[in-house]
């Protein structure tokens, strides 16, 4: 019986793997910025997570339009339609490149919230500069999500992985360069950091194209656009799919982005504590977005085949190995949650080390919880995932809002605001509304499929 499922892993990990790496690659640009930044000292630390997280928001939305360029391209091949399949990538980015110049403005015009919002003073100052030039970066970053979906519509995940290593490498010597002024280089503080990610992710984006342009079997796909001929059936076909995924992930990335909020306002110290926790956090949910990528191709490809009993048990094949490998991450972080928050403080430093020993403490105790909501999370993405496949996004799109801000905000604010539980009553709050999501979106795959399954016979 387990055989039927346990059959798929080894295909199904062989097309995500590349695909994690490269989100890991995104997530890893953050880790190697905290790292750094942390020792600076933990204001520098808090002032890179208020500053990203409004970044995070439009990173979310540009993010998750572009997820609707995968269904497309995978129905598009599964059919064997070439034309349809460049259509989709040359519409895609258009509304990509529209929507992330639009992003970069409503962040620079929401910048003056942040004196708003409760956050320390200290705080707010060093973020408003790094801000800018991240906001920036969002341009080059969703454009190369129009191109990396496009490719992994097509199931060749590898290519976007090698661009976002090489981003990862030319981020990391930045960082160096000019976080600490190394080697002659302007000492820059967290404003290095910024420049870093702007520089990196400009790179990726162009060596992305250079890659898929230099195949034989992409070159027809990503050169010669015809620009002047857009067709409105083919932008209402991305948008109908890009806007629900968008604010799919939205309301997820939006809800973590209230915690980092909900953390300033109990002190800087909380929000740097805050900060470590999500970090590890959104490394490990790097696996389960890679296989909710996998299994929106699977799915997508059976889909245009019509084969629907197979696209269920291939749906739910990534749905149990995303089960196994999250329990595995679980154990992880319940095991190092004292010893993961010590990387990113610098112990030796004497005039912070109360500051340091107290965000230390702090984010143990929130990885305690985060090690519940990785089962919750991986199963709820990868579910997301397949119903995007599917091209259902409108009811999951009501689920997660129901999940997230009707469930988990609501908890998230009246434990850490007001009881004892500060931080840790936040990120119980998120634990709810990862579980809610993962349970009401499995409900849904299950009915639809077995719907499919009956309509066809």
């Amino acid at each position: 019986m387990l055989e039927k499922y346990t059959k798929e892993f080894s295909y199904n990990t062989k097309l995500a793997v590349p695909v994690i790496m490269g989100m890991l690659g995104h997530t890893f640009v953050q880790f190697a910025d905290n790292l750094m930044v942390g020792r600076l000292g933990t204001a520098e630390l808090a002032a890179v997570s208020l500053g990203n997280s409004f970044v995070f928001i439009a990173m979310s939305l540009g993010i998750g339009f572009s997820t609707a360029i995968t269904p497309l391209v995978a129905e598009a091949d599964g059919a064997g339609n070439k034309a349809n399949g460049k259509s989709a990538l040359k519409h895609g980015l258009v509304l990509c490149t529209i929507l992330a110049l639009s992003l970069f403005g409503i962040i620079l015009l929401s910048k003056p919230l942040m004196y708003l919002m409760k956050q320390p003073e200290e705080v707010v100052v060093l973020a408003m500069p790094y801000l800018d030039l991240v906001a920036f970066s969002l341009i080059p970053l969703i454009i190369f999500q129009a191109f990396k979906q496009f490719s992994e519509g097509l199931s060749q995940t590898k290519y976007p992985m090698y661009a976002t290593i090489l981003a990862n490498v030319i981020n990391i010597v930045l960082n160096y360069l000019l976080i600490f002024g190394s080697f002659g280089f302007p000492k820059m503080g967290i404003v290095g950091a910024a420049i870093g990610t702007l520089v990196a992710r400009i790179l990726m984006v162009l060596y992305l194209w250079y890659l898929l342009k230099s195949k034989k079997k992409f070159r027809d796909y990503v050169t010669n656009f015809n620009f002047r001929k857009i067709e409105k059936k083919v932008m209402n076909k991305i948008i109908g799919l890009g806007f629900p995924s968008a604010l799919q992930m939205f309301f997820e990335v939006a809800i973590f982005t209230a915690a980092i909020w909900l953390s300033g306002v109990l002190g800087k110290n909380v929000q740097a504590a805050n900060q470590i926790a999500l970090n590890l956090s959104s490394m490990t949910f790097m696996f389960g977005m890679g296989l909710g990528v996998a299994a929106m191709i699977r799915v997508g490809n059976q889909k245009g085949l019509a084969n629907f009993s197979e696209l269920r048990r291939i749906g739910q094949s990534i749905f149990l190995l995303t089960l196994f490998i999250e329990i595995v991450f679980a154990l992880v972080f319940l095991l190092g949650r004292n010893w993961f928050p010590t990387l990113y403080l610098d112990n030796a430093d004497v005039p912070n080390m109360i500051d340091n020993a107290t965000v230390i403490s702090l984010a143990a105790k929130l990885l305690l919880v985060a090690a519940f909501f990785q089962i919750s999370d991986g199963i709820q993405v990868v579910v997301l995932g397949a119903l995007r496949g599917l091209q259902d996004v409108k009811i999951p799109t009501l689920i997660t809002f129901i999940a997230y801000w009707l469930i988990g905000f609501p908890i998230s604010y009246y434990l850490g605001l007001h009881t004892d539980w500060g931080s840790t009553g936040i990120w119980i709050g998120l634990l709810t509304g990862l579980t809610a999501s993962a349970i009401m979106l499995y409900i849904r795959f299950n009915y639809l499929t077995k719907k499919l399954i009956v309509e066809a016979e």
